[in-house]
Order: structure tokens, then sequence, then C-alpha cells
């Protein structure tokens, strides 16, 4: 008997749908990829204790913590306090710093566990920003508590930087010195102005071409502390520009979560890594086809990724930043977590209809871990949210 819901339409009508998808099984155990593999993951909100979402929100450590080792579970690494944790967005440094904590702690109870951590300078407000050697104060800050705790840092755009910039040469300094300071290699982070508005004109250009060869420049003078860059541009054309060029040894993690299917698989000369945040509501689906691409069956790689990817452009569809509200929506509908609240309320940032889409996505994507649950959930949201 097939699973049926009632769901939203963009005309404003409603239509009933019913359930194709078949749930993904997992590993019995930790899988092994030919490719690096960082899932962004996300945070959980305590409602129960959320008296001030907007302004302090509480995190619930032990469901946020399980998720950890979800992730871990199925072969992943794991890119700590980055962009999907709402950095910026409802997770402030404060905030960031607990997890940053209770991550490296946690990680060493599980064997073969791997995280990276952001790193960037969202504690200094990029309007009180008077010099460089501000902006480099702030990074010190970040690199030298996440290797304290015994972590390896993933260098964060900075929007204080944007701001105070005023020359590729800029640049230059602040990565030169925060690299030339860092105990291990550093993942560097070039992330799109459509994922943050305030990091418009980073790398002292507002065109492609010029920004890129500021990067590969800051690269090639600090290669021996970087171990490669995120690239989230969210247009393949760029990434395999910036790709061709890095310096051998240099990875390249593809963070487009709208092309990375084609650029996990490569041209046959070249590939990405990966570091994105579509796999924290993917996840057992994209472990399962790294697997098989690990595995030499590029062909079942393919039929496995490959209905994730509209799922995922759903999720980043413009306004990109607001993508979280998706991520957390499908984990919520998989049991990882008991209510659809976010911090600083974020839920709200997405509609209806959108989320009506995400579902039915999801589905096709065989993404919807348990049917039953996923459309009880849905069936709830759907009546809180006035659809019958």
């Amino acid at each position: 008997m097939s699973i049926s819901l009632s769901l939203p339409r963009a005309d404003g009508g409603v239509e009933a749908y019913a359930l194709s998808g078949t749930p993904t099984a997992r590993p019995a155990s930790a899988p092994s990829f030919n490719r690096i593999a960082y899932a962004a993951a996300h945070v959980v909100s305590d409602p129960r204790r959320d008296a001030r979402p907007w302004e302090a929100p509480a995190i619930d450590w032990e469901r946020t913590m399980a998720f950890r080792h979800h992730l871990w579970s199925l072969g992943f690494r794991i890119a700590e306090a980055m962009d999907t944790s709402q950095r910026g967005m409802g997770l402030d440094w404060a905030g960031a710093q607990e997890l940053i904590r209770r991550s490296l702690a946690e990680a060493k109870t599980v064997p073969g566990a791997d995280l990276a951590c952001g790193a960037g300078t969202d504690h200094l407000n990029p309007a009180d920003a008077r010099s460089l050697d501000d902006v480099i104060g702030a990074y010190e800050e970040q690199v030298a508590f996440v290797e304290r705790h015994g972590g390896r840092a993933i260098m964060m755009a900075s929007r204080a930087l944007a701001r105070i910039a005023r020359s590729p040469d800029d640049y230059r300094k602040v990565y030169g010195r925060i690299l030339g300071q860092a105990k291990d290699k550093v993942v560097l982070h070039w992330l799109g102005d459509m994922f943050d508005a305030q990091l418009r004109g980073y790398w002292g250009s507002q065109s492609f071409e010029p920004a890129l060869d500021t990067v590969i420049s800051i690269i090639e003078e600090n290669r021996a502390k970087v171990e490669g860059i995120k690239i989230s541009l969210l247009d393949n054309a760029y990434e395999v520009a910036l790709r061709d060029r890095l310096p051998e040894g240099v990875l390249c993690f593809t963070g487009d979560d709208f092309n990375y299917a084609q650029l996990i698989e490569g041209d046959g000369v070249r590939y990405s890594h990966a570091l994105l945040g579509i796999f924290d509501a993917v996840a057992p689906q994209a472990s399962q086809a790294l697997a098989s691409l690990a595995a030499g069956d590029v062909a079942r790689f393919r039929a496995v990724i490959a209905p994730t990817v509209p799922l995922s452009r759903k999720i980043f569809e413009a306004p990109t930043q607001y993508y979280k509200a998706g991520v957390v929506f499908l984990a919520w509908l998989n049991g990882h977590q008991d209510h659809f609240t976010m911090p600083a309320g974020m839920q709200s940032a997405r509609g209806v209809v959108h989320y009506a889409d995400v579902f039915r996505l999801a589905d096709k994507a065989n993404v919807l871990d348990k049917p039953e649950l996923a459309v009880a959930r849905m069936k709830s949201l759907m009546t809180v949210l006035g659809i019958s």
C-alpha cells in the first residue's frame, strides 16, 4: 500500500502525493572513499530551553553530537562550525567555541573519526575593524583556539576583511600572516556572495579571473601550509578553472551544491574532493555513491547521486543563504531530531511550498529514511501552516 498525503502547489492549490522512494540501506561499517569527503554539519536547537532564539539560541548538545556520529558512521569527515552550523546566522563565536570543543572531544571516542573546524573573524563586527591588523588578530584568536584543542583549521572567509581590504595585496598580507603561523596545513574557503552578500568582491575583485589570480598567488606563496581550498561559487566552470591551476599536492574541495556530482567524478584527468553542506541532508546516499566510485562502479555512483542533485538545487535556491532550513527540515523528517526549530528561528526563512517541493524531491532521491515518520511529520507541519 502506498503512503500518501496532501501537499500544496505553487499555484495555491493542493494535490495528493504518493511516495515512491526506497530508503537507502546503511553500511555495516564506515566505508572507504577515494575522495576526501567532508560533510558540513548543522546544530540541533533545544526548543525546551530556547527562551530567546534570536539572541541566545539554546543548543541540544546530545542530539548535535549524535548527528556527528551518524556522519562518521557513513565514512564522512566533518567540517565543523561552518556555514551549515549557522555561523554568523544564529551561532555566534561563543557557541562555535563550545561546538568545536565538544566535537573535537567526541571525535576522540570514535576510531578513525576526523574533522576540521571553521576559524574566521565573526566575533569582530565588520564595522569595528579599523585596520588589517584587527582582522589578523581576530583570525589569530580563532585559529589558536582550534589548535589549542587539537583541531585543524578551515580558514573561513571574513566579512571584516571584505569590508576593509583595498587591494589584493591586503588579502595576501592577511592570509600570509595566518598561514605562516599555522601549526598544521589549513583548508582555505572561497565562499561566494550568493551565500553571504557581505563577501562581495572577496580577494580584491568583483570579477572571477583577477580573484582567481590572487587566490593562486596566495596558495603558491604559502604552499607548505595549504592542504586545499573549498570553492563555493555554484558555477562548475569556475571550479574547474581553479582546479586546473592549483599547484601539485594542493587539493580542490568542491563546495558547489549545484554541480557536485560531476565535479567529484571528474573529467578523467582531474577531480574534486568534497566539502559540502548538502552531505548533511543526503549522507546515506552520498556515502553509498562515494563507496561505489571507490570500487570503480561509476554507473552505480551516478545512479545513486544523480537524484540528489535536483534536491540540492532546490534546497540551495536563492536566497541561497537560507539553505540551512532545508537541511534541518530533512534531519527532522528523518528522525535525527524531534522538532523543526532552528537557532534564530531560521525555519521561517522558507515557505510552505518550498518545503513541499523539498519533500517531493527527497522522496524521489530516496532520502526519506523512515517514510511513515516523514509523512506523519509532514502532515503535522502542513496542519500548522494551514494546509488541510
